[in-house]
């Protein structure tokens, strides 16, 4: 495959790095940004010895889409592969949660999304060429209890690859919206609570127990970050096993996953199928 530049965000951890690296291997040229990149680059430092360039980036600030624009321009004004990593888990109660949490949240899952592709488009639109990676969640198709926030902000990132994938498909300009299951990163053991804790009345509740069930999780997720990568690039490539699959939108990942998503996609069919004469009971009289 030709030699193409990517950006990654979140590359300091999980599946960001692994991306990076990978992408490196695999001949690529890397903007790999961080919010701390001298720290990341000390954790990942095959990083920097495969060729990869850090950049500090905070996606949850304004700034961050015209500091993409100058990285993209001093590295040539040219960008193939924009893949949108960066994101963290808020967990618990939505009566919990305060805006200025929820905000946050947003800030960084969504906006932090949208600030980078934004900043990637004109580039991609002027090439006639490019690919946008959206790593969402399936917590950003079947929600669950405790993860209200969390799925609140994938939710948004889905529609958003659903917009874009009709909108720039006239500019050749692909994109990917990636949802994994769980996988062994140090995702799930980074969650955040919310600083009011949990209200008594929510203990003994599905709340609780899914905030438990978290707590105890951590080196127990059924998938391997390097697999999961690797099938990312394969498909973004479009090479191994991700050969003719440029046409999907979708990239579940992850034994849990796919049961996860069909249970959810039967329960919409079924209510669906149970609403459908209230449903269609709505037009207006024949005149």
């Amino acid at each position: 495959m030709a030699r193409q530049v990517w950006l990654i965000t979140g590359a300091s951890s999980g599946f960001g790095a692994l991306l990076a690296e990978k992408a490196l291997q695999a001949g690529h040229d890397v903007i790999a940004t961080a919010r701390n990149p001298t720290k990341a680059a000390q954790d990942y430092p095959q990083i920097t010895s495969l060729g990869g360039k850090w950049l500090q980036l905070d996606v949850s600030r304004k700034e961050a889409q015209e500091q993409v624009e100058q990285a993209i321009e001093t590295n040539g004004g040219k960008i193939d592969v924009a893949i949108n990593n960066a994101g963290y888990g808020l967990l618990g109660g939505i009566e919990d949660i305060s805006e200025d949490e929820l905000d946050i949240q947003f800030q960084t899952n969504v906006y932090g999304v949208v600030r980078v592709t934004k900043a990637v488009l004109p580039f991609m639109r002027a090439q006639r060429s490019g690919t946008i990676v959206n790593v969402s969640s399936i917590a950003g198709f079947a929600a669950a209890p405790s993860t209200a926030a969390y799925s609140m902000s994938k939710f948004a990132v889905e529609a958003l690859s659903e917009s874009l994938f009709a909108e720039l498909k006239p500019f050749n300009i692909r994109v990917l919206l990636v949802e994994p299951g769980a996988f062994r990163t140090n995702f799930i053991g980074s969650h955040k609570f919310p600083a009011a804790g949990l209200t008594k009345d929510y203990e003994g509740t599905p709340v609780a127990a899914a905030m438990g069930f978290f707590d105890n999780f951590a080196g127990k997720q059924p998938g391997d970050p390097a697999k999961g990568v690797q099938r990312i690039l394969d498909v973004i490539q479009l090479e191994g096993m991700g050969q003719s699959k440029g046409h999907l939108l979708r990239l579940p990942l992850g034994t849990d996953c796919f049961p996860r998503m069909m249970t959810k996609w039967d329960a919409v069919r079924q209510n669906l199928e149970e609403m459908k004469e209230v449903t269609l009971s709505t037009a207006v009289d024949s005149d």
